[in-house]
Protein backbone atom coordinates (compact mmCIF):
# COMPACT_ATOMS: atom_id res chain seq x y z
CA UNK A 1 0.00 0.00 0.00
CA UNK A 2 2.95 2.61 -0.31
CA UNK A 3 2.13 4.98 -2.30
CA UNK A 4 4.56 7.30 -4.39
CA UNK A 5 5.25 10.65 -2.90
CA UNK A 6 5.81 13.93 -5.15
CA UNK A 7 6.90 16.78 -2.82
CA UNK A 8 6.87 19.77 -5.25
CA UNK A 9 5.46 23.37 -5.55
CA UNK A 10 5.60 22.57 -9.76
CA UNK A 11 2.02 21.09 -9.67
CA UNK A 12 0.71 20.72 -13.19
CA UNK A 13 3.94 19.07 -14.70
CA UNK A 14 3.80 16.49 -12.13
CA UNK A 15 0.19 15.88 -12.94
CA UNK A 16 0.98 15.84 -16.41
CA UNK A 17 3.40 13.31 -16.12
CA UNK A 18 1.82 11.08 -14.10
CA UNK A 19 -0.79 11.12 -15.99
CA UNK A 20 1.05 10.17 -19.01
CA UNK A 21 2.61 7.49 -16.94
CA UNK A 22 -0.02 4.99 -17.15
CA UNK A 23 -3.14 4.93 -20.07
CA UNK A 24 -6.05 6.37 -19.49
CA UNK A 25 -9.27 7.10 -21.47
CA UNK A 26 -9.93 10.11 -19.95
CA UNK A 27 -9.48 12.38 -16.90
CA UNK A 28 -12.32 13.30 -14.24
CA UNK A 29 -11.30 15.72 -11.05
CA UNK A 30 -13.09 15.68 -8.38
CA UNK A 31 -13.25 18.69 -5.97
CA UNK A 32 -15.19 20.68 -3.97
CA UNK A 33 -16.81 24.20 -4.24
CA UNK A 34 -13.54 26.05 -2.58
CA UNK A 35 -10.76 24.08 -4.39
CA UNK A 36 -12.43 23.74 -8.39
CA UNK A 37 -10.74 26.47 -9.33
CA UNK A 38 -7.30 26.01 -8.29
CA UNK A 39 -6.03 24.26 -11.48
CA UNK A 40 -8.07 26.04 -14.38
CA UNK A 41 -5.31 24.61 -16.95
CA UNK A 42 -6.68 21.00 -16.15
CA UNK A 43 -8.30 20.37 -19.60
CA UNK A 44 -11.01 17.82 -17.92
CA UNK A 45 -14.54 17.45 -16.04
CA UNK A 46 -14.51 18.97 -12.57
CA UNK A 47 -16.93 17.07 -9.88
CA UNK A 48 -17.56 19.95 -7.33
CA UNK A 49 -19.49 18.54 -4.11
CA UNK A 50 -20.09 21.21 -1.83
CA UNK A 51 -17.90 22.12 0.77
CA UNK A 52 -17.44 20.98 4.39
CA UNK A 53 -17.41 18.23 7.09
CA UNK A 54 -21.01 17.87 7.33
CA UNK A 55 -20.97 17.04 3.18
CA UNK A 56 -18.80 13.83 3.93
CA UNK A 57 -22.10 11.94 3.62
CA UNK A 58 -23.12 8.73 1.73
CA UNK A 59 -25.80 11.27 -0.10
CA UNK A 60 -22.55 13.17 -1.73
CA UNK A 61 -20.75 10.00 -2.58
CA UNK A 62 -23.90 8.84 -4.57
CA UNK A 63 -24.21 12.01 -6.62
CA UNK A 64 -20.11 11.38 -7.27
CA UNK A 65 -20.90 8.11 -8.99
CA UNK A 66 -23.92 9.63 -10.65
CA UNK A 67 -21.19 11.94 -12.09
CA UNK A 68 -18.63 9.54 -13.00
CA UNK A 69 -21.58 7.37 -15.01
CA UNK A 70 -22.86 10.17 -16.80
CA UNK A 71 -19.17 11.06 -17.75
CA UNK A 72 -18.65 7.92 -19.28
CA UNK A 73 -15.73 6.69 -16.64
CA UNK A 74 -14.18 3.42 -17.52
CA UNK A 75 -12.06 1.54 -15.23
CA UNK A 76 -9.24 3.01 -17.80
CA UNK A 77 -9.88 5.97 -16.40
CA UNK A 78 -7.99 8.48 -14.09
CA UNK A 79 -9.75 10.46 -11.52
CA UNK A 80 -7.68 13.61 -9.50
CA UNK A 81 -8.92 14.53 -5.92
CA UNK A 82 -8.23 18.00 -5.44
CA UNK A 83 -9.40 19.86 -1.88
CA UNK A 84 -8.49 18.86 1.18
CA UNK A 85 -9.79 15.64 3.38
CA UNK A 86 -13.25 15.74 2.47
CA UNK A 87 -12.40 15.50 -0.58
CA UNK A 88 -9.63 13.04 -0.90
CA UNK A 89 -11.35 10.91 1.59
CA UNK A 90 -14.81 10.82 -0.03
CA UNK A 91 -13.24 11.29 -3.55
CA UNK A 92 -11.17 8.40 -2.82
CA UNK A 93 -13.92 6.28 -1.76
CA UNK A 94 -15.67 6.64 -4.60
CA UNK A 95 -13.46 6.47 -6.92
CA UNK A 96 -12.23 3.11 -5.03
CA UNK A 97 -15.57 1.57 -5.29
CA UNK A 98 -16.68 2.59 -8.84
CA UNK A 99 -16.44 0.05 -11.30
CA UNK A 100 -14.69 -2.05 -8.30
CA UNK A 101 -11.86 0.63 -8.56
CA UNK A 102 -10.36 3.58 -10.58
CA UNK A 103 -6.82 5.18 -10.68
CA UNK A 104 -7.20 7.87 -8.79
CA UNK A 105 -4.72 10.80 -7.69
CA UNK A 106 -4.48 12.68 -4.20
CA UNK A 107 -3.73 16.25 -4.84
CA UNK A 108 -4.19 17.99 -1.20
CA UNK A 109 -4.66 21.68 -0.67
CA UNK A 110 -4.85 22.19 2.80
CA UNK A 111 -1.97 21.34 5.25
CA UNK A 112 -4.02 19.06 7.39
CA UNK A 113 -4.62 17.18 4.12
CA UNK A 114 -1.26 16.85 3.15
CA UNK A 115 -0.34 15.30 6.17
CA UNK A 116 -3.22 12.80 6.92
CA UNK A 117 -6.13 12.51 4.65
CA UNK A 118 -4.10 12.10 1.40
CA UNK A 119 -1.41 10.17 2.57
CA UNK A 120 -2.06 6.35 3.70
CA UNK A 121 -4.55 4.44 1.68
CA UNK A 122 -7.64 5.15 4.05
CA UNK A 123 -11.34 6.45 2.09
CA UNK A 124 -14.65 6.91 3.62
CA UNK A 125 -17.41 8.87 5.05
CA UNK A 126 -19.32 9.58 8.26
CA UNK A 127 -22.35 8.52 8.65
CA UNK A 128 -25.10 8.31 12.29
CA UNK A 129 -22.65 11.63 13.40
CA UNK A 130 -19.59 9.50 13.73
CA UNK A 131 -15.92 10.27 11.44
CA UNK A 132 -14.90 7.63 8.67
CA UNK A 133 -17.43 4.88 9.82
CA UNK A 134 -17.63 4.26 6.30
CA UNK A 135 -15.04 3.37 4.45
CA UNK A 136 -12.30 1.28 2.71
CA UNK A 137 -8.28 0.78 2.41
CA UNK A 138 -7.78 2.02 -1.18
CA UNK A 139 -4.19 3.96 -1.62
CA UNK A 140 -4.27 6.84 -4.33
CA UNK A 141 -1.52 5.71 -6.66
CA UNK A 142 0.31 8.87 -6.32
CA UNK A 143 -0.26 11.95 -3.77
CA UNK A 144 1.21 15.29 -5.11
CA UNK A 145 1.99 17.27 -2.21
CA UNK A 146 2.58 20.89 -2.58
CA UNK A 147 2.73 24.07 -0.13
CA UNK A 148 1.91 26.25 -3.21
CA UNK A 149 -1.77 26.20 -1.59
CA UNK A 150 -1.66 27.57 1.51
CA UNK A 151 -0.77 30.76 1.29
CA UNK A 152 -4.26 31.61 1.03
CA UNK A 153 -5.40 29.40 3.85
CA UNK A 154 -6.79 31.32 6.73
CA UNK A 155 -4.02 30.37 10.15
CA UNK A 156 -7.12 28.53 11.74
CA UNK A 157 -6.42 26.07 8.92
CA UNK A 158 -2.52 25.99 9.16
CA UNK A 159 -3.02 25.63 12.79
CA UNK A 160 -5.63 22.53 12.37
CA UNK A 161 -2.85 20.72 9.84
CA UNK A 162 0.38 21.76 11.91
CA UNK A 163 -1.43 19.53 14.81
CA UNK A 164 -0.89 16.45 12.73
CA UNK A 165 2.60 17.45 11.66
CA UNK A 166 2.94 17.55 15.88
CA UNK A 167 1.57 14.35 16.30
CA UNK A 168 4.68 12.43 13.24
CA UNK A 169 7.04 14.61 15.37
CA UNK A 170 6.00 13.51 18.51
CA UNK A 171 6.06 9.38 16.90
CA UNK A 172 9.03 10.05 15.34
CA UNK A 173 12.02 11.59 17.81
CA UNK A 174 12.26 14.75 20.43
CA UNK A 175 14.55 16.52 18.09
CA UNK A 176 11.74 16.67 15.58
CA UNK A 177 9.22 17.96 18.59
CA UNK A 178 11.65 20.39 19.21
CA UNK A 179 12.13 21.92 16.32
CA UNK A 180 8.26 22.27 15.67
CA UNK A 181 7.72 23.86 19.08
CA UNK A 182 9.30 26.54 18.17
CA UNK A 183 7.13 27.63 14.98
CA UNK A 184 5.39 31.01 15.21
CA UNK A 185 2.36 30.64 13.10
CA UNK A 186 2.43 34.74 12.62
CA UNK A 187 5.44 34.89 10.12
CA UNK A 188 4.63 34.62 6.56
CA UNK A 189 4.81 30.80 5.40
CA UNK A 190 8.17 29.80 4.55
CA UNK A 191 7.48 27.38 1.12
CA UNK A 192 10.70 25.46 1.42
CA UNK A 193 11.14 25.28 5.22
CA UNK A 194 7.49 23.35 5.62
CA UNK A 195 7.68 21.40 2.66
CA UNK A 196 10.30 20.00 4.41
CA UNK A 197 8.81 19.48 7.67
CA UNK A 198 5.75 18.01 5.62
CA UNK A 199 8.02 15.75 4.14
CA UNK A 200 9.71 14.38 7.65
CA UNK A 201 6.43 14.12 8.59
CA UNK A 202 4.75 12.10 5.92
CA UNK A 203 7.49 9.91 5.97
CA UNK A 204 6.44 8.95 9.41
CA UNK A 205 3.81 7.69 8.50
CA UNK A 206 4.65 6.33 4.98
CA UNK A 207 6.72 4.01 6.87
CA UNK A 208 4.38 2.60 9.46
CA UNK A 209 1.84 2.64 6.76
CA UNK A 210 4.33 0.54 4.94
CA UNK A 211 4.30 -2.13 7.95
CA UNK A 212 0.93 -2.49 8.64
CA UNK A 213 -1.11 -1.10 5.55
CA UNK A 214 -4.86 -2.18 7.28
CA UNK A 215 -4.29 -1.10 10.48
CA UNK A 216 -3.98 -4.50 12.75
CA UNK A 217 -1.37 -3.22 14.96
CA UNK A 218 1.19 -0.89 14.75
CA UNK A 219 -0.83 1.43 12.16
CA UNK A 220 -2.97 2.38 15.29
CA UNK A 221 -0.28 4.72 16.14
CA UNK A 222 -0.78 7.24 14.08
CA UNK A 223 -4.49 7.52 16.00
CA UNK A 224 -2.30 9.44 19.14
CA UNK A 225 -4.33 12.04 19.85
CA UNK A 226 -7.24 11.38 18.19
CA UNK A 227 -9.30 9.06 20.72
CA UNK A 228 -9.74 11.72 23.06
CA UNK A 229 -9.81 14.06 19.56
CA UNK A 230 -12.41 12.49 17.96
CA UNK A 231 -14.54 12.76 20.64
CA UNK A 232 -14.69 15.64 21.12
CA UNK A 233 -15.13 16.54 17.46
CA UNK A 234 -18.47 14.45 17.99
CA UNK A 235 -19.48 16.45 21.17
CA UNK A 236 -18.88 19.79 19.65
CA UNK A 237 -20.45 18.87 16.40
CA UNK A 238 -23.55 17.41 18.39
CA UNK A 239 -23.88 21.08 19.83
CA UNK A 240 -23.49 22.73 16.44
CA UNK A 241 -20.10 24.25 17.37
CA UNK A 242 -18.02 22.08 14.87
CA UNK A 243 -14.34 22.42 15.80
CA UNK A 244 -11.86 22.03 13.47
CA UNK A 245 -10.24 18.31 13.41
CA UNK A 246 -6.50 19.68 14.11
CA UNK A 247 -7.48 21.69 16.90
CA UNK A 248 -9.85 19.06 18.29
CA UNK A 249 -6.45 16.40 17.84
CA UNK A 250 -3.83 19.27 19.46
CA UNK A 251 -6.19 19.51 22.85
CA UNK A 252 -6.41 14.95 22.44
CA UNK A 253 -2.19 15.17 22.53
CA UNK A 254 -2.50 17.22 25.37
CA UNK A 255 -4.61 14.79 27.41
CA UNK A 256 -3.02 11.62 25.58
CA UNK A 257 0.17 12.64 26.78
CA UNK A 258 -0.93 13.53 30.57
CA UNK A 259 -2.52 9.93 30.21
CA UNK A 260 1.18 8.65 29.21
CA UNK A 261 2.62 10.20 32.14
CA UNK A 262 0.65 8.35 34.23
CA UNK A 263 1.02 5.07 32.85
CA UNK A 264 4.25 5.01 31.79
CA UNK A 265 6.16 7.64 32.45
CA UNK A 266 6.32 10.52 29.81
CA UNK A 267 8.18 12.88 30.76
CA UNK A 268 6.55 16.05 32.77
CA UNK A 269 8.77 18.32 30.96
CA UNK A 270 7.90 17.50 27.41
CA UNK A 271 4.34 17.38 28.78
CA UNK A 272 4.15 20.62 29.84
CA UNK A 273 6.38 22.21 26.77
CA UNK A 274 3.61 20.44 24.65
CA UNK A 275 0.84 21.71 26.40
CA UNK A 276 1.86 25.51 26.29
CA UNK A 277 2.34 25.52 22.73
CA UNK A 278 -0.74 24.02 22.34
CA UNK A 279 -2.80 26.71 24.84
CA UNK A 280 -0.76 29.58 23.32
CA UNK A 281 -1.90 28.56 19.52
CA UNK A 282 -5.28 26.46 19.99
CA UNK A 283 -6.53 27.89 23.00
CA UNK A 284 -9.39 26.33 25.40
CA UNK A 285 -11.60 23.43 24.36
CA UNK A 286 -14.23 25.18 26.15
CA UNK A 287 -15.28 21.36 28.06
CA UNK A 288 -16.52 21.22 31.74
CA UNK A 289 -16.70 17.72 33.64
CA UNK A 290 -20.47 17.78 33.03
CA UNK A 291 -19.50 16.92 28.97
CA UNK A 292 -17.17 13.67 30.19
CA UNK A 293 -19.33 11.28 29.84
CA UNK A 294 -20.22 12.22 26.52
CA UNK A 295 -17.05 12.32 26.05
CA UNK A 296 -16.61 8.78 26.85
CA UNK A 297 -19.54 7.25 25.65
CA UNK A 298 -18.25 8.46 21.89
CA UNK A 299 -14.92 6.96 23.00
CA UNK A 300 -15.94 3.67 23.26
CA UNK A 301 -18.06 4.21 19.92
CA UNK A 302 -14.70 5.39 17.96
CA UNK A 303 -14.31 2.86 15.13
CA UNK A 304 -10.42 1.39 16.27
CA UNK A 305 -12.13 0.64 20.15
CA UNK A 306 -13.30 -2.82 20.45
CA UNK A 307 -16.17 -4.23 22.79
CA UNK A 308 -16.55 -0.73 23.93
CA UNK A 309 -13.27 0.10 25.49
CA UNK A 310 -11.50 2.87 25.49
CA UNK A 311 -8.20 2.52 23.58
CA UNK A 312 -5.59 5.02 22.84
CA UNK A 313 -1.79 5.07 21.62
CA UNK A 314 0.29 6.38 24.28
CA UNK A 315 3.98 7.36 24.18
CA UNK A 316 6.84 6.11 27.23
CA UNK A 317 8.46 8.99 25.25
CA UNK A 318 8.54 10.78 22.00
CA UNK A 319 9.53 8.10 19.58
CA UNK A 320 8.60 5.35 22.01
CA UNK A 321 4.84 4.48 21.24
CA UNK A 322 2.69 1.95 22.53
CA UNK A 323 -0.52 0.80 21.10
CA UNK A 324 -3.80 -1.11 22.07
CA UNK A 325 -3.83 0.92 25.21
CA UNK A 326 -6.84 0.15 27.32
CA UNK A 327 -7.94 3.11 29.47
CA UNK A 328 -10.34 3.01 32.14
CA UNK A 329 -12.89 5.52 32.64
CA UNK A 330 -11.83 6.70 35.42
CA UNK A 331 -8.49 6.92 33.93
CA UNK A 332 -9.59 9.25 31.76
CA UNK A 333 -11.38 11.42 33.55
CA UNK A 334 -8.39 12.12 35.34
CA UNK A 335 -6.74 13.09 32.00
CA UNK A 336 -9.25 14.89 30.61
CA UNK A 337 -9.34 17.06 34.24
CA UNK A 338 -5.29 17.30 34.09
CA UNK A 339 -5.57 18.47 29.82
CA UNK A 340 -8.14 20.88 31.08
CA UNK A 341 -5.76 22.46 34.36
CA UNK A 342 -2.74 22.06 31.66
CA UNK A 343 -4.87 24.42 28.93
CA UNK A 344 -5.70 26.75 32.23
CA UNK A 345 -9.33 26.39 31.43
Amino acid sequence: MVQNLHFTNEVMPTLRRLAEQQPHNRVVCIADTNTCHLLPSLDCPVIAIPAGEDNKTLATVGMVWDRLHELGVTRNSLVINLGGGVVTDLGGFAAATFKRGLRFINVPTTLLGAVDAAVGGKTGFNHQGLKNQIGAFAPASDVVISTCFFDTLPKQELKSGFAEVLKHALLSSHEQVLSLLNHDFSAPINHEALLQQLRAAVEVKQDIVARDPNERGERKALNLGHTVGHAIEALALSHAHPVPHGYAVAWGLVAECALAGMRLHFPSSDLYRLAGFIRENYGVTGITCNDYDALIDAMRHDKKSADGEINCTLLAACGDYRVGQVVTPDEMRTALDLMRDLLGE
